[in-house]
């Protein structure tokens, strides 16, 4: 097997690594810079062009460039151009194409292997979706692996003593934090979170729309109606914000940006720091209830963590360090390139796959690597319940089977309706996969036996099978694509599982009592039928009576609207039938 290549396919840059004579290094583009734009154009002629050619096209050519493609990896986004439609993985295999002719420009040879990274807090349809564009450009995905996991790979090659290291990767694009321990030579991550909508796209646009609202202000033009000034806006947002990461001011001028009746308009502003933190202070807030949550499942305080490393680009801005240290009480650690240390971790990663493990420095060990799912896995069952097979930051990869039975008499089909998300009931996850299993042998309802199977592979990717035991029938499904939930919609699954815990626990509490009223009351009818001779008349109308009320809380409960109110009446109802009928027999 030849070279495995490590691509970090970042939102705003992408960048290529290798390893070479035991350590890993970047590949530079076909300019000589060591990361690539993530960026695709479309001359009106026909040509294609990647990268820094791209970026140049934003202003002259921006209806035909496409930037920042990662955010809709797994969506339904599409964009036709010259009669051709482009999804999200066609853009992003472009972008890969190029990253592997750089590769194999530099090593003289064809490239066909490769680990590519994404955020930790990727779903499965965005991981699919990736490994589909690796295979569009042509390569053969080793692995997926989680982008924090990658930096800590890298970072522990080269530090192999014992820590706890919380990565925080703040990128063009997404967020993520990995809570990792690295111990004689082996990386495990104990726990991740993340937010798939921020980072220095949103930093830049904040200062995009305060500039044209500065410049609007004064001449009473909106600059974001054009979209050939909005891009140009856009680029002197982002290169301010790059300016203040070591001055306190920066300046933005922008000749020739528009013009009215009196002629051309200029565009002359000072920028500082302080108007920069005033604007991205609540994005940057939007950081800490993922490295909140993160330490949480990990089971450690921040005190606990031995260092901290930051990883991506946005992670330059002051007032993001600054936040870090506030949140850890510790210094963040420089000891990594934030630009390259992804790209650099998943070319060790491909190195070892192949046969080719690197030794961690002090331990002597080879870098073994344990990841986690980043959601929880279920199925819907009976009382529309989602019912967990795989839980949140599970060490993949996973396999786990459960036994499940049919809900009502002589059924012969079972719907097997796969879920992500947080939610104790199954309509507040969603669906990423369903399907039909037939034939199975008419039986009553709790007789037959079937087994769930989730299996989900060191990329984040899950199968799903169902066998009858009874019959040795199975049916199977592989989650695919078109059938995962966006990132906005794992984002706001995560909101709303803090937000309605409360109410959850009162719909699970209401769940589980309603199944065992339901078995009281059919337990009592039976022996009221077989004792009824032998009762009073008076003690039978009794407890009839509390079967009736039972019967009618139980027939008005919905998980959907229930309240505290609800189940404290259905459980005071329960202990009356258990009371009274606790003498049939006696």
């Amino acid at each position: 097997m030849g070279n495995v290549i490590g691509i970090d396919l970042g939102t705003t840059n992408s960048c290529v690594s290798v390893v070479e004579n035991g350590k890993a290094v970047i590949i530079p583009s076909d300019t000589g810079s060591r990361t690539t734009p993530s960026v695709v154009a479309f001359s009106k002629d026909g040509e294609r062009y990647v990268g820094d050619t791209a970026r140049r096209q934003l202003v002259v050519n921006p209806d035909r460039t496409i930037s920042s493609i990662k955010r809709q990896m797994g969506t339904n986004w599409s964009m036709k151009i010259d009669g051709s439609l482009y999804k999200p993985q066609t853009i992003s295999a472009y972008i890969l194409m190029k990253l592997k002719q750089d590769a194999e420009k530099y090593l003289g040879q064809t490239v066909n292997d490769a680990v590519i990274t994404v955020p930790a807090y990727f779903n499965d349809t965005q991981r699919q979706a990736t490994k589909d564009a690796g295979a569009i450009a042509g390569l053969n995905v080793l692995r997926i692996i989680n982008e924090p996991t990658s930096a800590a790979m890298s970072y522990g090659l080269d530090h192999g003593d014992s820590k706890k290291v919380m990565v925080f990767d703040l990128g063009g694009g997404t967020f993520d934090v990995s809570i990792i321990d690295i111990a004689d030579g082996i990386i495990e991550v104990m726990a991740t979170s993340g937010d798939n909508h921020l980072g220095g796209d949103d930093f830049d646009e904040r200062i995009a729309d305060w500039i044209a609202e500065q410049f609007r202000q004064e001449h009473r033009i909106d600059l974001r109606k054009d979209f050939a000034a909005r891009q140009r806006i856009r680029e002197a947002a982002e290169q301010a914000k790059k300016e203040l990461s070591s001055a306190t001011t920066a300046q933005i001028n922008l000749p020739y940006i528009a013009k009215d009746r009196s002629g051309p308009l200029h565009l002359d502003l000072t920028f500082t720091r302080d108007k920069l933190n005033e604007l991205i202070g609540d994005l940057i807030g939007r950081t800490e209830a993922p490295v909140v949550n993160a330490l949480a499942d990990a089971g450690i305080s921040a005190s606990k963590l031995d260092m901290v490393l930051l990883v991506g680009g946005s992670t330059r801005v002051p007032a993001v360090k600054d936040k870090v240290k506030k949140l850890t009480g510790k210094e963040p650690s420089q000891n990594i390139n934030p630009d390259e240390c992804v790209a650099m971790g998943a070319a060790i990663l491909g190195s070892t796959l192949t046969g080719n493990a690197l030794i961690s420095r002090g331990t002597g060990q080879s870098l073994m690597l344990f990841d986690v799912t980043p959601l929880s896995l279920s199925i819907e069952t009976m009382g529309g319940v989602a019912t967990r097979l795989i839980e949140r930051n599970t060490t993949i990869p996973f396999k786990y089977t459960k036994e499940f039975t049919t809900a009502s008499p002589m059924q012969t089909t079972i719907e097997v309706n796969v879920l992500q998300g947080e939610r104790p009931m199954a309509h507040d996850n969603k669906t990423i996969g369903k399907f039909m299993m037939h034939g199975i042998r008419r039986s009553n309802s709790g007789m037959p036996r079937i087994n769930v199977t989730f299996d989900i592979d060191a990329n984040g990717i899950l199968k799903v099978s169902a066998q009858d035991l009874t019959t040795g029938k199975m049916q199977s499904v592989t989650i695919t694509a078109s059938d995962r939930m966006s990132d906005t919609e794992i984002e706001q699954a995560r909101r709303d599982a803090e937000m309605y815990s409360a109410t959850d626990g009162i719909r699970k509490d209401g769940l589980a009592l309603t199944d065992e009223c339901r078995r009281l009351i059919l337990d009592t009818d039976n022996r009221l039928k077989e004792q009824k001779k032998q009762m009073y008349k008076a003690k039978y109308r009794e407890i009839k009576k509390d079967v009736s009320e039972l019967e009618r809380l139980t027939s008005k409960f919905r998980a959907d609207k229930v309240t505290a109110q609800d189940v404290d009446a259905m459980r005071q109802a329960k202990e009356r039938l258990e009371a009274s009928a606790g003498s049939i027999g006696a």
